[in-house]
């Protein structure tokens, strides 16, 4: 139940993001007199609609996405220069204008969205996506603002019992006793200083017990407000070296290379602490890069994905995923069996999984290639490079750009998300990327 739960909440929370991207389309479009005739959540059957003045408002079955329709996107053949292309791309040219053109009620072709100026056109185009970076920046907000961002603090939460072999996390009778319980460390004990070194952040004790393997170390901790001196000897762990993004390093001959750390054994209390009201704009940022690798390396990505479909590699765990990928995490962090992992944490994980989702709507759509709103956006931009030429030269205004020439382009994008979404549903059914 609890994972139905996390998938519904992840549905309602996409629907009501695409509801908010296609009204930051129609909000400026009507405020420029655009005629908006549709307004609709989800593809596919009617499920209901409502008219209301000159626009159909509604909700169709398929939730994966939306649209509103503004009339004369396509300008019409008297408005642009005759098409010279032949074969069935000139035809789906000309029955793409000739559609719009009927779309175009009598007398109101003033209305026509081919007749806005490019910087209005570009901010109808650009209102869709826009809505989706500025929640993605409210929900990351919203969670590392108020609810907080889970940090390991300098209190200790438990204490391993003994040094694992290496590759295992579980104690055997022949494994020697852990540094930490050897030296008297105790669960609730608060690290203090090591050395003499006053400690501000679990990352500076850890720091320092991995640069002194075999070494001994003077500790002091806070334990119950009195400050208890210890003496403890980290042990030496070879473990694989990495650089600073955490890939493995390899030697000349591609072997990974190891290394002598310092292990102590002890587990940090975690705690929500709440970050900097900008701090949700930061991680927008960084996940804003991020992302955008991911769409460059998109073809590629999907071809692994589908070749794990079919059982020719794993998956891997950092794998892109879809729509159904997105819902089964939700699920799972609904359902997770973790002790201490309350409903507000798991509330919190399910938004930073929706911010993330709209963050990536944001990174998607601004791709300028129709029919996305980014290739639409760049039709805009096009069209204020060629007025201001025209400017320039005292030249008469530039007719409008003919989106209809775009239409083979437009269709062959499609198909190819259409492939590229089918393979990742699939790929999410047969060979998911879990996190339970």
């Amino acid at each position: 139940m609890e994972f139905l739960i996390g998938v519904l909440v992840l549905v309602v929370g996409l629907l009501v993001s695409i509801a908010l991207h296609e009204l930051g389309h129609m909000i400026p479009a009507k405020r420029f007199g655009v005629l908006v005739s549709e307004y609709f959540v989800g593809f596919g059957p009617r499920l209901w609609s409502r008219r209301r003045g000159e626009t159909e408002y509604g909700i169709k079955a398929i939730p994966l996405g939306g649209y509103v329709r503004l009339v004369g996107m396509v300008p019409p053949a008297s408005a642009v220069k005759p098409v010279r292309i032949g074969g069935w791309a000139g035809r789906l040219i000309e029955d793409t204008r000739a559609q719009a053109e009927e779309e175009i009620p009598a007398g109101q072709d003033h209305r026509a969205f081919y007749h806005l100026t490019w910087w209005r056109k570009a901010i109808v185009m650009l209102g869709g996506p826009l809505v989706n970076l500025v929640l993605a920046i409210l929900i990351f907000t919203a969670v590392l603002s108020f609810v907080g961002l889970p940090t390991q603090t300098l209190q200790v939460a438990s204490v391993v019992q003994c040094v694992p072999a290496a590759g295992t996390s579980e104690c055997t009778a022949d494994d020697p006793a852990a540094p930490a319980a050897a030296a008297g460390i105790e669960a609730g004990d608060v690290f203090v200083s090591a050395d003499g070194v006053a400690l501000d952040e679990w990352t500076d004790l850890t720091a320092y017990v991995a640069s002194h393997p075999g070494e001994e170390i003077a500790l002091v901790v806070d334990r119950g407000g009195e400050l208890v001196d210890l003496t403890v000897t980290p042990a030496s762990r070879t473990v694989y070296a990495a650089d600073d993004e955490g890939e493995p390093l390899l030697d000349a001959a591609g072997e990974p290379v190891t290394e002598e750390i310092g292990y102590l054994g002890v587990y940090s209390l975690t705690e929500a602490q709440q970050q900097p009201v900008w701090s949700g704009a930061e991680l927008t940022w960084q996940y804003l890069g991020q992302t955008m690798g991911v769409i460059i390396d998109l073809p590629a990505q999907v071809y692994h994905v589908g070749r794990a479909a079919v059982g020719l590699e794993e998956r891997t765990a950092d794998s892109v995923i879809g729509v159904v990928g997105v819902g089964r995490i939700s699920g799972e962090i609904a359902s997770a069996d973790v002790d201490g992992y309350s409903m507000g944490e798991r509330m919190a994980d399910m938004l930073m999984l929706l911010g993330g989702l709209n963050l990536a709507l944001f990174a998607f759509n601004m791709i300028p290639l129709v029919p996305l709103d980014g290739g639409h956006v760049a039709s805009a931009l096009w069209q204020g490079i060629k007025n201001g030429w025209a400017r320039l030269r005292g030249a008469a205004r530039p007719r409008p750009v003919d989106v209809a020439r775009m239409m083979p382009v437009a269709y062959g994008v499609f198909a190819l998300l259409l492939v590229m979404g089918a393979v990742l549903v699939y790929a999410d059914i047969v060979a998911p990327v879990t996190i339970a």
